[in-house]
């Protein structure tokens, strides 16, 4: 993935639209979803707070938090890493598959909080500055779309930055900061509510087995 362009450039759509073409609320600094929610049809029915999106906005502030700390949550993993796989042999004698609820219970709760972590089980977070792509509306997971607004915004939640805006500012700051650029694989739906942490630990491990050999 090459560097992205200053978002002023890349936008396109609502990104590029004059304060002349929008609604009133939104020239005046509300944004176009407040503005569609205040003129969306009144009804008793009330949607389940459960969407994806909604789970995002209440987590921005540590999200945001996180990318700006990117270098020392990098630091911090590449030593959890190291210790995840000093223990090998333990997962290996309990059984990966029976350490797996235990580990995911604990990985959840640890990378939802600082993340949002949506449990992909192919964590790329080293790769994309801390800053998760499946909190991204289309899960895009190699870059930004064309949609992005002129502030920075996702064109589908006008409120939200851009998850790649911030994966490239959080990738500036850590060491291999060059990483964001390798070419991810496409999400494997198989390995959903899976531990990424344990997975990987297991790859390691086969790794420095051949590498022994």
């Amino acid at each position: 993935m090459a560097e992205p362009a200053p978002a002023s450039t890349t936008a396109r759509g609502p990104a590029s639209a004059s304060p002349e073409t929008l609604p009133p609320a939104a020239a005046g600094g509300t944004t176009q979803a407040a503005v569609v929610r205040k003129t969306a049809p009144k009804s008793d029915y009330k949607p389940a707070d459960v969407s994806p999106q909604r789970r995002v906005q209440r987590r921005y502030s540590v999200r945001l938090w996180s990318v700006r700390h990117s270098r020392g949550l990098e630091w911090l993993y590449a030593r959890f890493a190291d210790l995840f796989l000093a223990l090998h042999p333990l997962w290996k004698a309990v059984g990966y598959a029976r350490a797996e609820a235990p580990v995911k219970f604990v990985e959840k709760r640890v990378k939802g909080f600082l993340f949002d972590c949506r449990m992909c089980g192919q964590c790329v977070l080293s790769s994309t500055g801390m800053s998760c792509p499946m909190n991204c509306p289309k899960q895009l997971r190699n870059g930004p779309c064309g949609g992005v607004r002129a502030n920075g915004h996702c064109e589908v939640e006008p409120d939200m930055p851009c998850v790649w805006v911030k994966a490239w500012e959080g990738s500036r700051n850590m060491v291999h900061a060059d990483a964001i650029l390798a070419v991810q694989k496409p999400v494997d739906q198989s390995l959903r509510e899976t531990s990424a942490w344990l997975r990987v630990t297991a790859l390691a491990a086969a790794a420095r087995g051949k590498e022994a050999a």
